[in-house]
């Protein structure tokens, strides 16, 4: 129970990953707040964790919008009485495309979503947590911010953003207990491979799916992240795939 008495809020838990995470926090004692649009699986997910014995709600999210965030920020601190841990999950990979046939539209939404909505979560979470002494931000990452991939010009764009955020935050609010992490998670098991794979774009769409990483490594790693054993990855980007990270969390 390493995360007992903590509140966290996970952006897009309906499913995956993010699903995964929450389940993972409640299971180590933390009340979480299940943030997403898809209502029906997101009171699911808050429903299976409440049935096992944790503490779990769902609270409607559109992350690219900043009024959204402060209302679930709001309501979290006022149900719960703090924020200890934002994990920014949810993102998009669509538009698929190389740059000179990308919509425009799309590409711009990709944008709204993977960055500037991890922006207003940040935004609205950072009040409540300098005022209660520090909290932990985790920045969901991909090799994508670093590495160019045929087709993700948004995507790439987007996670390289993010990247930088997280160094920003680093430099701007460690000083104030705001630990932060850019954690890149890897090819993992989700809806988002699905896509992928039916692009058949660039390497990442040949990976086969009995080779992609199980949604429940993540989430260890990010309960992990919230534990001070973490605390000198405060401000980097880094990966799962990374065989000394791996090793802390017994997934060699």
């Amino acid at each position: 129970m390493r995360l007992e008495g903590k509140v966290a809020i996970v952006s897009g838990a309906a499913s995956g990953m993010g699903a995964a995470t929450a389940r993972r926090f409640a299971k180590e004692g933390a009340r979480v707040v299940i943030a997403d649009m898809l209502e029906d699986q997101g009171r699911q997910v808050a429903a299976d964790i409440t049935r096992a014995n944790g503490t779990a709600e769902f609270m409607r999210l559109d992350v690219t919008s900043e009024d959204d965030w402060k209302a679930v920020v709001s309501a979290t601190v006022q149900k719960y009485g703090k924020l200890d841990v934002l994990v920014n999950n949810a993102g998009v990979i669509e538009p698929i495309a190389r740059t000179a046939d990308s919509d425009p539209a799309a590409w711009a939404r990709n944008i709204q979503i993977n960055l500037v909505g991890a922006y207003h979560a940040v935004r609205a979470a950072l009040p409540p947590m300098i005022a209660a002494g520090g909290g932990t931000i985790i920045n969901l990452s991909s090799g994508a911010a670093h590495n160019p991939l045929e087709g993700w010009s948004a995507y790439c764009s987007a996670k390289a953003g993010v990247a930088m955020l997280t160094r920003a935050i680093a430099l701007e609010h460690a000083a104030q207990g705001i630990r932060v992490f850019g954690f890149q998670p890897g090819t993992t098991d989700t809806d988002m491979q699905v896509l992928i794979r039916a692009s058949r774009m660039n390497p990442v769409s040949q990976i086969p799916r009995q080779n992609l990483i199980p949604v429940a490594h993540p989430a260890i790693a990010i309960v992990y992240l919230c534990t001070p054993a973490a605390d000198d990855l405060i401000g980097k980007d880094f990966s799962l795939r990374d065989e000394a990270f791996r090793s802390r969390l017994d997934l060699t």
